[in-house]
């Protein structure tokens, strides 16, 4: 079970437990009973017995069902037994918990026992009840009850039924009847890897016979690995079975990277790192790939202290010296808002590669620091780094973020004219975001006419938010429609557009704006905020309520507000595009994705302590104020890195200058 799963479990039992006072339901009962067997948790159990009882549900025959497991599961087969007399009829779930418990106590007699008793009575078994008793054969090594069990699964037509045919081909296996296994492993329509698994370790007397049910095998898992290993060591062959043991943990790695890098790639970080915490569990040593991709992980999500973790394992493995694993590191840490430790673990490596100082100048664009980037790119040409396409890109970004005109016009000059590298549409982009951004329209519109090819729609959007900046709404229009005849069904240029139109004080011409985005089926994207709180992601979306602690973050918030406006806040309501009254203009506002994360944030760290986020869309302006404020009267430095770049509060005052 997974540490988070386990998390659950206890609290919903500790729920439960801590009021002790409330009537329980069935709908609650359920999952409470089952997060205690989770746990082997057998006084909580009996806690809970009680409650119910006080409750008039212990008569219901599936709750009843479930304690019996739950009792059975913590070990407490009396206890067990005891709901089971109880109760006025048992089916056949009651008979097969009760065989299962005593199969799991190692009680095997006994459990074949009860299989006979139950028929007595009438009750018939089913899929489930059968693989309960045919472990009980296997672990007593009763093949000639085995048999007679077969038989029954015969005549209930069961016999193709995946769970039970691996059953049946593990007991005959354990009972050291290998040819009955294969006759039953050969008539299974499908196989999976219980069924493959038992035939190998039916075969570990002859490895010769095992290699050919192993190299047949679709997929295989630990056991499978494991039992082949065995088979060497117990056939004299250690340096084979050292072999074997080898590449088992370099096929579940490969396996398990594959599913981490696919999750990276989906924009699913969280889901990545949890892969990464079981593979380890499972035993399953991670290579230079596997830590590269939970570098990424950690890396979109801001996950700084698990980066910091996962560098101190990189370390252990002796995995620090990896040029593409310390490339990672130090695009993990400038992601994560920390230049100062990419500069750390830049500055330790032996010697950069153009990779690496394409990731040290990425970090420095996104931190705005761009007179530093263009430093750097000097020390880079000077130890005789050659310069790529990416590098420019980087340097680019850093003059269009710090507002250096008449720097990133020299670079897009230098990269053809002294370094030889061809200019693309990405370098194109740059410029006219930079041009754009600095109030330059003309000179930016100039740009993408300039462009060799028909512009993106990239830069075009860039030109467009460089409109909403200054507010140029003749050119908006003539750009958003360009970007609406070639992506009709991106919301971001009809977003964008309105917002111009919402800032003028148009109404009539932004619901004309949204009317056409929902004809054309445009989707806006909701508003996301991930923040990191003891080594563990919080994700909030635009006005949530599902965060179990909304009421302490609505409260913290409603505490917050009081204290901006006595400080000179004054809300920003422009861009809000519902027709509602301005209280509910207010609300909305309040509930930004950022705002949620950062209360959060504040009511679960100690003071002082910094905060870092990550949003997925750009900071709006009115979150942007109330961060600056937030950071005063707190005293708190906030990170937030946005879709286009970090910004750094603190004393009330953002990295950015306002220029973002």
């Amino acid at each position: 079970m997974e540490k988070r799963e386990v998390d659950q479990e206890e609290e919903l039992a500790a729920t439960c437990l801590c009021a002790p006072a409330i009537a329980l339901n069935l709908s609650a009962t359920f999952p409470v009973i089952k997060a205690c067997a989770g746990l082997g948790a057998l006084e909580d159990g009996r806690h809970v017995h009680k409650q119910l009882i006080q409750s008039g549900l212990e008569s219901d025959v599936f709750v009843c069902n479930s304690l019996v497991d739950m009792y059975a599961k913590c070990g407490s087969i009396e206890d067990a037994w005891s709901v089971f007399n109880k109760m006025p009829s048992q089916d056949v779930v009651t008979w097969t918990v009760i065989i299962l418990g005593h199969v799991k106590c190692g009680q095997g007699q006994k459990a074949l026992e009860l299989f006979r008793q139950m028929q007595q009575e009438g009750v018939q078994p089913d899929s489930v009840t059968f693989v309960g008793v045919l472990n009980a054969c296997a672990s007593m090594v009763a093949i000639e009850e085995g048999r007679c069990v077969h038989q029954q699964i015969i005549q209930r037509g069961l016999e193709s039924n995946v769970f039970v045919a691996s059953s049946l081909v593990d007991m005959y296996a354990k009972c050291g009847s290998i040819e009955e296994a294969q006759r039953v492993f050969y008539k299974m329509p499908s196989r999976n890897v219980v069924s493959w698994t038992a035939m190998i370790l039916g075969h570990c007397g002859s490895i010769e016979d095992a290699w050919r049910v192993f190299n047949k095998m679709p997929s295989r898992n630990v056991v499978t690995w494991n039992a082949m290993v065995l088979g060497h060591v117990k056939c004299g062959q250690g340096q084979k079975a050292l072999e074997l043991f080898r590449q088992m943990q370099q096929e579940d790695v490969v396996t398990w990277t594959a599913m981490i890098l696919g999750h990276v790639k989906c924009g699913e970080g969280q889901k990545a790192l949890e892969l990464f915490r079981q593979m380890q569990q499972e035993g399953v040593q991670p290579d230079p790939v596997t830590f590269v991709g939970v570098l990424n992980a950690c890396a979109s999500l801001i996950a700084l202290e698990e980066g910091r973790c996962v560098h101190q394992q990189i370390v252990e493995y002796g995995w620090d010296s990896d040029v593409f694993v310390v490339n990672s590191l130090v695009d993990m840490y400038a992601k994560c808002g920390s230049i100062e430790d990419a500069w750390r673990v830049f500055n330790r490596m032996p010697s950069q590669d153009v990779v690496t100082w394409n990731a040290i100048l990425g970090g420095c664009a996104m931190h705005g620091h761009g007179k530093e980037a263009l430093k750097h790119f000097e020390r880079m040409c000077e130890e005789g780094v050659q310069p790529d396409d990416i590098t420019f890109i980087c340097l680019l970004s850093a003059c269009s973020h710090a507002g250096l005109v008449d720097e990133g016009l020299r670079c897009f000059a230098l990269m053809s004219t002294v370094y030889g590298i061809s200019t693309k549409l990405e370098h194109y982009t740059c410029m006219v975001d930079l041009l754009g951004r600095a109030g330059h329209l003309q000179e930016a519109e100039n740009m993408v006419k300039a462009m060799p090819c028909k512009p993106q729609v990239a830069a075009l959007m860039a030109l467009l938010g460089a409109c909403r900046i200054h507010g140029n709404m003749e050119m908006a229009e003539r750009v958003a429609k360009q970007i609406l005849e070639m992506e009709p069904e991106n919301a971001t240029g009809y977003v964008l557009l309105s917002n111009i139109y919402a800032a003028a004080g148009n109404r009539h011409l932004c619901e004309n704006v949204e009317r056409q985005r929902k004809e054309k089926g445009a989707k806006k994207e909701p508003g996301r905020t991930w923040i990191e709180v003891n080594n563990e992601v919080h994700m909030f979306v635009v006005e949530d309520r599902d965060h179990p602690q909304m009421i302490e973050i609505h409260a913290e918030l409603q505490r917050l507000s009081g204290l901006m406006r006595d400080a000179g806040y004054v809300p920003c309501t422009e861009f809000v595009l519902d027709d509602v009254e301005e209280e509910e203009k207010l609300f909305h506002l309040c509930h930004h994705s950022e705002k949620l994360a950062i209360a959060f944030g504040l009511i679960n760290t100690a003071p002082g302590t910094p905060l870092r986020i990550r949003k997925n869309l750009r900071i709006c302006k009115d979150c942007h104020t109330s961060t600056k404020f937030i950071s005063k009267i707190v005293g708190r430095a906030i990170m937030v890195r946005d879709a286009n770049r970090f910004h750094h509060f603190e004393d009330g005052v953002c990295s950015c200058m306002d220029y973002w």
